[in-house]
């Protein structure tokens, strides 16, 4: 085999393709990291704003002044995120996939030096508009990244590598947790560094990017460039012959010309799209309503109040626990197949909400429980990062043939951000209203997102782009019997069941 090339999963992977995935999903590794880094140093940012107000107006700040400007600052990263993110579709289709990556960038690069020059400008507003910046770049990453892997991917890898996506995203955040440490860029002079540090990946992405080849399906589909789409298939599987990918692309090219343009209102319009579009759409609130943010925004006084002695070593311990089985996932998902893991972490995550509320709740009467609340709150993100966190990023890329993706993968998008921005706004609210059973409330989430999952919910494990669209076409025209069918087969599987009783 030649220099530079591995067996995974039964494919040759090149040098080319390795550096094209490593290259994208820094992307959601600034996604990951700004999701994070805002939380730590949020004492030393308000005694900033303090300060930048007594400089200029000799007074200080306004407590309600100070609490609408510190919500605005961690608001308006998901303000940003929800409008680009709408804006995928368009942008992937206008620029390319790779181009668009490269370009976007620049709004990291700004966001990036607006934050990390706010203190020594004595301006919050360089802080909030550089937080606003950030989120746009990381909404339109959201949707690029797992766009760009999910299609250069082959299909037996394609579940694996869609996981490095979330894997990149909680492995920023486990980054800007450490990083946050007093000890290290978090204390009272280094915390802008600590926001800019985000322009690291962006050098790195910018510098790499050049050197990786654009989608060979958006060449071929899209825009219709057969020989370059042929030169990019060669580099990413070092294989002289392509004739079998180029045949699939072919035979996508074809159904996807026998349809009309596809808009993201045809989505909801069509019966052939609506399902999928529909099954997209509560994915991505079942990764948002889960509960995970309400953890990671708020574990730090999730472990004060459970009577944990070191909150913030607790919190960056479920930021490890959040990396490694987020690694477990890797390897399970193209083993057990999407639709199982989704469901299995949807029940643990329930389970684990009714325990979390029951200790919380006994805690007063029974100090011991916050040895169970602390395991509870684990097994919660464990239970994430098996299905709900990784799966809704691919999936949605795999569920529509290449017309309606780019539409499909905004409004996915859209409903993501939206839901984290609800969460986030809404959570500390509820939470005062309903103490420790603000978690019953996930937990009925969690119920019917796994009901949904099981009746709803297709296995697309092993098949191409084409087989999938065909299994709603079918549903389109006429009823489920082919999904549940598939889906008949994937429960006996274990058993020795048919696989292809459709």
């Amino acid at each position: 085999m030649p220099t530079g090339f591995q067996q995974l999963g039964g494919e040759t992977v090149t040098g080319t393709f390795v550096l094209s995935v490593f290259t994208a999903v820094l992307g959601s590794l600034q996604f990951g990291y700004n999701i994070g880094v805002i939380n730590a140093p949020q004492k030393r940012i308000e005694g900033e704003y303090n300060a930048t107000w007594i400089h200029r107006y000799g007074a200080p700040i306004p407590a309600g002044t100070l609490t609408s400007l510190w919500s605005l600052s961690v608001a308006i990263f998901s303000i940003g995120g929800m409008l680009s993110s709408f804006c995928v579709g368009f942008v992937s289709e206008w620029l390319g996939r790779r181009k668009a990556m490269l370009i976007n960038n620049m709004f990291a690069f700004i966001g990036g030096s607006l934050m990390a020059f706010s203190k020594l400008c004595r301006s919050f507003e360089m802080l909030i508009l550089g937080r606003f910046v950030i989120g746009v770049y990381c909404g339109l990453a959201s949707g690029l990244t797992p766009m760009y892997v999910g299609e250069i991917a082959p299909t037996s890898l394609r579940g694996a590598l869609g996981t490095l996506h979330q894997l990149a995203i909680v492995t920023g955040i486990l980054i800007a947790q450490i990083l946050g440490l007093d000890q290290l860029l978090g204390s009272e002079d280094l915390w802008p560094l600590l926001l800019g540090v985000t322009v690291v990946p962006t050098v790195l992405q910018m510098s790499f990017l050049p050197f990786c080849p654009e989608s060979p399906r958006f060449l071929y589909i899209v825009r219709c460039q057969e020989h370059q789409a042929k030169r990019g298939l060669k580099r990413l599987t070092g294989r002289l012959d392509v004739g079998d990918m180029l045949a699939e692309m072919k035979e996508e090219k074809r159904k996807m010309e026998m349809e009309r343009k596809v808009s993201i209102l045809e989505l909801f319009r069509s019966p052939v799209y609506r399902q999928p579009i529909i099954i997209s759409i509560l994915l991505q609130l079942s990764q948002q309503l889960s509960g995970i943010n309400a953890i990671f925004y708020y574990s730090t006084s999730i472990f004060m109040k459970a009577g944990v002695q070191s909150p913030v070593y607790a919190t960056i311990g479920a930021g490890v626990v959040n990396c490694a089985f987020t690694v477990v996932s890797l390897f399970l998902i193209e083993r057990m197949g999407r639709r199982t893991l989704h469901m299995i972490g949807l029940g643990g995550m329930c389970v684990c909400a009714v325990i979390m509320t029951a200790a919380l709740a006994l805690l007063d009467s029974i100090p011991w429980m916050s040895y169970i609340s602390m395991l509870a709150i684990y097994s919660f993100v464990a239970f994430f990062e098996v299905g709900p966190g990784p799966i809704p990023w691919f999936f949605v890329a795999e569920l529509f043939s290449q017309g309606p993706r780019p539409a499909a993968m905004a409004v996915a998008g859209f409903c993501n951000w939206t839901a984290n921005f609800i969460v986030g706004m809404c959570f500390q609210y509820v939470a005062n209203l309903c103490g420790p059973y603000v978690f019953l409330i996930f937990a009925a989430l969690l119920l019917f997102f796994l009901i949904f999952t099981f009746f709803r919910v297709p296995e697309t494990r092993g098949k191409t782009f084409d087989q999938i669209a065909a299994d709603f076409h079918q549903h389109g025209e006429g009823g489920m019997i082919d999904m549940d069918l598939n889906k008949l087969s994937t429960e006996l599987e274990p058993f020795g069941g048919d696989r292809d009783l459709n």
